[in-house]
């Protein structure tokens, strides 16, 4: 193969290379946030806890996750998505490593609580930008026509963490000890980290790029010099405007509900829906376990269906709004079929319906949401726009859980939670398919535009030129 300046003369596909590797991390950090449920019945057990505390510190990553995505997203328009990844990836590995040695310095239960509800915290507020970053090098690295792949792939994440890492965390648990899952899992991260530094690049500084590839996804909308110094310090300053854009415009209003509507889905299936399993159809939790492969798995197929239908569709000529709405629309639709578990007495159909929901599930979410915001959100605040997206619809983990046990605490019944859970998803069919408008790229305000091209002036950007 012979090189030249800008890279090799053969074709080159280095962006799936970079799409698997922000896959692999995603997966690592749902991982990371998800142990703790496989270790949790021997922690309680060792150091002596109630339900009730074991419930706070599985709850911290959320309160913190939460409360990170905004600054994280600043980090990562000012200091772009290489650094702050890397930075974060292996913070927030050795934090999963340090869980593992609570029981070697602290026996006492107050000890044992304070230091896992703070490493837990700590872990949430420290993985707050990855799912941004992952839409930030999306934008960079794959031209709009493959971004709905892309991001349906990273966003089905959470399937690959409980198909690999669920089994191999129970089998740790049982045959070292509950503190095993936590140093595999921060093990990998700070390996991982060194694999992320060494190949990730810009698309126009990649070694090995082809001029092919790097004009593929320039000619396809990609935005390859959203990380270059230059940019960054064009656009290091958001203006009020910008950020005022970002609160209250329509369009991102409704992708960032219709996010928070597919994770309240989410955060049913992984908190109430074993339980309701259990306690309401009269599994054994050894078949409850089971039963929560199908849906699973239907989930990830659904994620990558709508990726690639989006796609698909952009292809043949629709529009990107209706491209992205769509399948969104569709498969929160199909989600809705999950209220029809309530009046069914079949547990097989139990089974069947889940699966079928969660399938639409899939499909709205690798089509309609982090690909929307991909889309759409200012190149200057790329990583902000995915903060507050990410923000927005991660309160649906917060107060799903308490919302569903309250209703089934108050009505003594499981079926008015599912109508609960299932009116998530008609409303996030009405809000894409009504109230949405146009899907387009949120433009510059003009006062940020020159400053930005008062500040390539002075870089000697091409920009300025």
């Amino acid at each position: 193969m012979v090189w030249s300046k800008k890279g090799p003369e053969k074709k080159s596909y280095v962006r799936i290379g970079i799409l698997l590797m922000i896959l692999f991390l995603s997966v690592v950090a749902y991982a990371d946030r998800s142990i703790l449920s496989i270790s949790g019945s021997a922690i309680k057990d060792e150091f002596g806890l109630s339900s009730i505390q074991l419930g706070f510190i599985l709850s911290a990553f959320s309160w913190a996750y939460v409360i990170g995505q905004i600054p994280g997203g600043l980090f990562l328009d000012r200091f772009g998505a290489k650094r702050v990844y890397g930075v974060t990836l292996v913070l927030w590995s050795l934090s999963t490593l340090a869980m593992g040695f609570v029981g070697e310095f602290e026996r006492g239960m107050a000890s044992a609580l304070m230091i896992m509800f703070s490493l837990r915290f700590l872990l949430g507020l420290i993985e707050a930008p990855s799912f941004p970053a992952n839409a930030r090098v999306t934008i960079m690295w794959f031209p709009k026509a493959e971004r709905g792949r892309a991001s349906s792939l990273f966003a089905s994440s959470q399937y690959f963490a409980v198909a690999i890492f669920s089994p191999l965390s129970g089998w740790l648990v049982s045959e070292f000890g509950w503190q095993w899952p936590f140093f595999v899992l921060g093990i990998i991260g700070v390996a991982a980290f060194f694999v992320w530094m060494a190949f990730m690049r810009e698309p126009r500084h990649h070694p090995l790029v082809s001029q092919q590839e790097l004009d593929h996804i320039i000619d396809g909308g990609g935005l390859v010099d959203i990380d270059s110094v230059h940019e960054r310090k064009a656009k290091s300053r958001l203006s009020r405007a910008t950020v005022n854009g970002l609160l209250t415009n329509r369009m991102l209003w409704c992708a960032y509900l219709g996010q928070y509507c597919i994770i309240a889905l989410s955060y049913f299936f992984i908190t109430w829906f074993p339980i309701y399993l259990v306690q309401a159809r009269g599994m054994d939790i050894l078949h409850a376990g089971f039963a929560t492969i199908a849906p699973a798995l239907c989930g990830f197929a659904g994620g990558i269906f709508g990726g690639y239908i989006s796609d698909y569709l952009l292809l043949k000529g629709w529009s990107l709004s209706w491209a992205r709405k769509a399948p969104y629309i569709v498969g929160m639709l199909m989600a809705a079929t999950l209220i029809g578990a309530a009046v069914i007495d079949s547990n097989v159909w139990i089974v069947a319906i889940m699966s079928f929901a969660f399938f639409g599930k899939g499909v709205a979410a690798g089509a309609g949401t982090w690909t929307v915001i991909s889309d759409t959100a200012p190149k200057e605040a790329v990583g902000l726009a995915g903060a507050i997206f990410n923000c927005v619809g991660n309160i649906a983990g917060i107060v799903t859980p308490i919302l569903f046990g309250y209703i089934v605490a108050i009505t003594g019944d499981y079926s008015m939670g599912l109508l609960f859970v299932g009116a998530h998803c008609i409303l996030g069919a009405l809000l894409f398919l009504f109230v949405m408008g146009p899907i387009e790229r949120v433009r510059k305000d003009p006062t940020d535009a020159a400053l930005e091209k008062s500040v390539a002036f002075k870089a000697g950007h091409p920009l300025s030129r």
